[in-house]
């Protein structure tokens, strides 16, 4: 289907990444926001307190980030498509909430803007500091889908996209933005309201008395979904439950339903990823990166082939799930893999965990607070080259 009219500002704009990412989620329906103000964030819940009233929908200040990733949820399950946004240090007070959206299903979107840390650390600093703590800061096994814009443009396509994301597979989905993408203001176009794809939440028909709250089968791994109100008995629980919702925390059902809620994003891993390749073809160093880091390496790279290295880019578009499979294809052609990140070395674990020692991998760190010069991922290049 397509977006709502109402929602979508359709034209050229001159906006930043924070403003952009309020456009994206009023185009994908967001019709309801809890947050709690917070340094790089805060002005993407300025943007959609003062626009809501013209489009229809609620905001709320809460009184702390608890209260904002749990509003979200019961907003959720009254039908509404929501979000809430933050940065590290309220991203770490709403982990227990993470891990309740994915045991409940809930469909949500969390932008976070990332600064420097840890604990209050330099709040108006970019930095990428967040990485891990969306994977695994909840406790439990659990997956999550995380996206990585790098420019205003992508906050508004990619919170579309995680809107979509969301609905699909019922899982929370973040925005991993960092403070300089936030801040830096560039050409947004929106498209017309027709151009934009939107994915409704999948609704059951059954009746009350056939319709399982979590009911599935083994083809359709994400059961349907319905709202308060429509006639059907619901229970939600962050316990352990069956089909029907109803706790049952007996080995086998946890188990089975674990299972499945894991299950339903691995066995889909390689419709998810999305690694944007250039010069990856014939490349000797690969240089793998992220959000605003991403255009910085790009600079480098350019030199670096001006002075005749074979070397390439690999963007995460897509940090989690972690492309594996992809960075172990480029490992049989790649001698050596670049990362540079604005933290001292988070998804670097992760390549090389895939790479496995194929291919030799040279993290290039940064405490945050600014972005890396061009001339150390190009100095790190050109070592690696050689």
């Amino acid at each position: 289907m397509h977006a709502d009219p109402k929602g979508v500002l359709t034209g050229v704009h001159f906006i930043d990444g924070d403003h952009a990412a309020c456009e994206g989620a009023l185009a994908a329906g967001c019709r309801f926001v809890a947050g709690y103000p917070i340094t790089p964030s805060t002005e993407i819940v300025e943007r959609f307190a003062a626009r809501i009233p013209k489009v229809g929908g609620v905001f709320i200040q809460m009184e702390d980030e608890l209260a904002a990733s749990i509003a979200i949820q019961g907003a959720a399950w009254g039908g509404k498509k929501v979000m809430n946004v933050t940065s590290g240090p309220g991203l770490s007070l709403m982990m227990e909430h993470l891990g309740y959206a994915f045991i409940t299903e809930t469909p949500c979107v969390w932008i976070d803007v990332q600064r420097c840390g840890p604990s209050t650390g330099v709040p108006t600093g970019p930095a990428q500091h967040d990485m891990m703590q969306v994977k695994w800061g909840s406790h439990g096994d659990f997956q999550i889908i995380a996206l990585c814009p790098n420019s205003p443009q992508e906050c508004f396509d990619l919170t579309v996209r995680a809107f979509n994301l969301t609905e699909t597979w019922r899982v929370p989905v973040f925005l991993m933005m960092d403070e300089v993408v936030g801040h830096m203001t560039e050409r947004v176009d929106i498209p017309r309201p027709e151009d934009i794809e939107v994915v409704e939440r999948k609704w059951t028909n059954k009746r009350p008395g056939e319709y399982q709250v979590y009911g599935t089968t083994p083809e359709d791994l994400v059961p349907e979904m319905t709202k308060a109100g429509d006639g059907h008995r619901i229970h939600v629980t962050g316990l352990t439950h069956n089909e029907k919702g109803y706790p049952d925390m007996s080995v086998p059902n946890q188990e089975r339903m674990l299972g499945r809620l894991i299950g339903k994003i691995q066995q889909n891993a390689d419709q998810l990823v999305d690694v944007r390749e250039d010069r990856t073809e014939d490349a000797d160093v690969v240089v793998v990166s992220y959000g605003i880091t991403s255009r910085v390496a790009m600079a480098a790279i350019e030199q670096a082939r001006a002075k005749g290295v074979k070397v390439g880019s690999a963007r995460l578009v897509i940090a989690w799930p972690f492309p594996a499979k992809r960075m172990q294809e480029l490992a049989r052609t790649a001698k050596v893999f670049v990362v540079p990140e604005m933290n001292m070395g988070q998804m670097v674990q992760e390549v090389e965990r895939a790479v496995a020692g194929v291919a030799k991998v040279v993290s290039v760190p940064h405490a945050g607070g600014s972005v890396h010069d061009v001339e150390t991922i190009l100095s790190a290049i050109m070592e690696a080259s050689r």
